[in-house]
């Protein structure tokens, strides 16, 4: 990153887009101190931009500032896409190979416009020491906020193998048939540093596989250890369940009703469509080797999915961004983090202004910042993007990092000159 924490960073003209849903306004100056932005407006009197010892300027005319953007759902250790040459096996079954691959994905999302990440599972804990290693400064990256492996019952997601080989570390969930042992998962996981807890219920929401008492218990021992909990469930009856169970949020929801998604609201939970997977297997998975079956099943999850998300608008329930990156052959890394917002506006009515809103201030709830985070205002952390073009105008600028000219992280630059080889490493299929 290009400059030390003690200089004062200072961002001259342009137009704002501060995150909070204000309406975008012209820039006088933010001043980033620290880790930390110390004033939005005028220039402070004791800031002499003459001082080039001790401030740095960025002269953003004719550009847009917004916040750092936050993926609420994406994946680093399980295996996916491929890597041509290195066998995987649903994850991979080298820790140190998938760390060290890891922290190089890490790096690209981060260049990608993408400051801060929340990790709903992973194999081993390959993550928590991610996150560690860029907390301590030793590789750069996002700020991730990370579950563990998925807590399943047998027929859940990440229940892959047959029911005498169990579930190796390798592989993404871990099986818990009965409270006792999912009780068992939760402290297990807390003890070796989880932010939050990750259930899993069926992969596409056919069958219900987690009971609500299940959910319930699971809930009351994460909040007891001061972790959050999240489930992946695409309806069926669990998305209900999970509201009333108290989870703190709701990923897919796909099939959910309407009366399922007013006991959402009833709750005050939150929901975390991540359409952006279930479109783009829908566009290259074919050719990526999903079946016909597959892909009817994904187009019919797709399209309840619309439904949920302006159902969800209509009711008041608060929506979430997360794209499933690194899931899947077709989720690769650095290019999708921003495509949920073109959906929300594309299908769900939303705004660009409002879909920029929850990429970052209500995004911040996925990785444990919300107050702290996503708003450029005087005392939140310095997370913020520099663009050439208008994301309000076109929301597709955000994508891909195409349109970068800074990205500051914790009030540092990003070198993005310093981009890691690209992805042509990547055997996505």
């Amino acid at each position: 990153m290009s400059n030390t924490k003690s200089k004062t960073l200072v961002i001259r003209n342009g137009t704002l887009i501060d995150g909070s849903g204000a309406p975008a306004a012209a820039n006088t100056a933010v001043v980033i101190q620290g880790n930390r932005i110390s004033s939005v407006g005028e220039l402070p009197g004791d800031v002499n931009l003459e001082d080039t010892g001790k401030v740095e300027v960025i002269d953003a005319t004719g550009h847009w500032i917004m916040p750092g953007l936050i993926d609420g759902h994406c994946h680093l250790s399980f295996g996916m896409p491929a890597v041509q040459g290195y066998a995987s096996a649903r994850g991979t079954v080298n820790p140190g190979f998938s760390a060290l691959r890891a922290a190089r994905n890490a790096q690209i999302i981060l260049r990608s416009g993408v400051t801060s990440i929340s990790i709903p599972g992973g194999t081993w804990f390959i993550e928590v020491g991610l996150r560690d290693a860029i907390n301590a400064g030793i590789i750069e990256g996002p700020r991730i906020y990370t579950a563990g492996r998925f807590i399943v019952t047998y027929g859940s997601i990440g229940d892959y193998e047959p029911s005498w080989v169990g579930t190796p570390e390798h592989t993404l969930g871990i099986l818990a048939n009965n409270v006792s042992d999912m009780i068992t998962e939760v402290r297990r996981q807390t003890k070796h540093g989880v932010d939050f807890i990750k259930l899993a219920d069926s992969t596409w929401g056919d069958t219900q596989t987690i009971a609500k008492e299940e959910m319930a218990a699971v809930v009351v021992e994460a909040h007891r250890r001061n972790a959050r909990i999240s489930i992946h469930s695409r309806g069926a009856g669990s998305t209900k369940a999970a509201a009333e169970a108290g989870v703190d949020w709701i990923m897919h929801a796909d099939l959910a009703t309407e009366g399922e998604l007013y006991a959402v609201a009833e709750a005050g939970v939150r929901i975390m469509p991540t359409m952006t997977f279930l479109f783009e297997a829908l566009e290259v998975g074919k050719e990526k080797g999903r079946s016909d079956e597959e892909l009817d099943i994904i187009k019919r999850n797709a399209d309840g999915a619309v439904t949920v998300l302006q159902t969800a608008r209509s009711l008041g329930v608060k929506v979430m961004c997360g794209t499933d990156t690194g899931n899947s052959p077709v989720m690769p890394y650095g290019v999708l983090h921003a495509h949920e917002a073109e959906i929300m506006v594309k299908f769900g009515g939303y705004t660009p202004m409002e879909a920029i809103t929850a990429c970052t201030k209500d995004n911040a709830y996925s990785v444990g910042k919300e107050g702290d985070l996503g708003v450029i205002e005087a005392g939140k952390l310095a997370d913020v993007l520099i663009l050439d073009a208008d994301p309000l105008e076109d929301i597709r600028v955000l994508q891909g990092g195409k349109h970068l000219s800074s990205v500051i992280k914790d009030g540092r630059q990003v070198d993005l000159r310093a981009q890691p080889e690209d992805e042509t490493l990547f055997a996505l299929s």
